[in-house]
């Protein structure tokens, strides 16, 4: 099957959160074999992890970032082309009085170089950039 997403942080870590948001379930589990994620989210979801104490809680977490995350999505490259977009969209945007966090800026810069739709909890974060498509994974939508 062919890639078509670029999951955000928000999207991989809702299975594990306190409350799961049925919605993005349900979409990982009809788009799975066509998500990939960033090596950025890759970073915040280790990142995160490693900041819990240690405990039961933090190795159901790393179980799930190693057995499921890891073995279920390809992780995809902040690159030259990525870079070279990410560079160009930071100037716009902060030239425009919009600048974005960093990491938001690499995560859109591997989905646009990709040519994915980037997915996320969060759309206000990325609606800014030029040139990707953004979904919203959290909200329901009506089976077509």
């Amino acid at each position: 099957m062919t890639l078509r997403y670029l999951l955000d942080t928000s999207i991989v870590s809702s299975p594990v959160s306190p409350i799961p948001n049925p919605e993005i379930i349900r979409r990982l589990d009809e788009h799975s074999l066509e998500c990939a994620i960033a090596a950025p989210v890759w970073h915040e979801l280790i990142y995160g992890c490693r900041r819990l104490p240690k405990g039961k809680r933090r190795a159901a977490i790393e179980s799930y970032l190693l057995d499921v995350v890891r073995a279920s999505f390809p992780i995809l490259p902040y690159d030259e082309i990525a870079a070279l977009w990410h560079g160009h969209e930071r100037a716009r945007l902060e030239a425009l009085g919009r600048p974005a966090p960093f990491v938001d800026g690499q995560i859109a810069a591997v989905a646009h170089a990709n040519g994915l739709a980037l997915v996320t909890a969060n759309a206000k974060d990325f609606v800014h950039f030029k040139d990707i498509k953004v979904e919203n994974w959290s909200l329901r939508h009506a089976r077509r």
